[in-house]
């Protein structure tokens, strides 16, 4: 007997691929469900994007005050946004200690124990300014004073 030929093997392939094309197949429409066809007259249309809605930028967006809360080693909101010279507080729902500091130094809390809370004021010179815990530099967000 003649061991099979390249093309042999080829399609021996091409059939395997085929037969786990149609049983994955089954398998993932059941799971996801089946696509509309495109020139089915039930699919709806598809339509472009609409523009994103966001906060307000004027002076309603801005605030005089800003807590922030901290939990699951992550600043809540991580970004936001205060007038210049305003109140920002800091909240620790986590169970270590974390920070609130500018990146440049400018601003900042001391170490907030787990529970306890702290206070700092804004920059006066309008802006954005990164920010991190000191402890625990994968925790970022950026104060804007607007």
């Amino acid at each position: 007997m003649r061991p099979p030929t390249r093309l042999a093997r080829a399609g021996g392939a091409l059939l395997l691929a085929a037969a786990l094309s149609g049983s994955l197949g089954g398998c993932l429409s059941a799971y996801l469900g089946t696509a509309p066809e495109e020139n089915s007259p039930t699919a709806p249309p598809s339509a472009p994007p609409g523009p994103r809605t966001t906060a307000p930028t004027g002076a309603a967006a801005v605030t005089a005050a800003v807590t922030v809360t901290i939990g699951n080693f992550l600043f809540q909101p991580a970004n936001f946004t205060v007038r210049p010279g305003g109140t920002v507080t800091v909240v620790n729902g986590d169970t270590v200690e974390h920070t609130l500091t500018a990146q440049d130094r400018t601003f900042g809390t001391p170490p907030i124990a787990p529970g306890a809370s702290a206070t700092f004021t804004a920059p006066a010179q309008r802006g954005d300014y990164a920010y991190l815990c000191t402890f625990h530099h994968f925790m970022r967000g950026i104060l804007t004073v607007a």
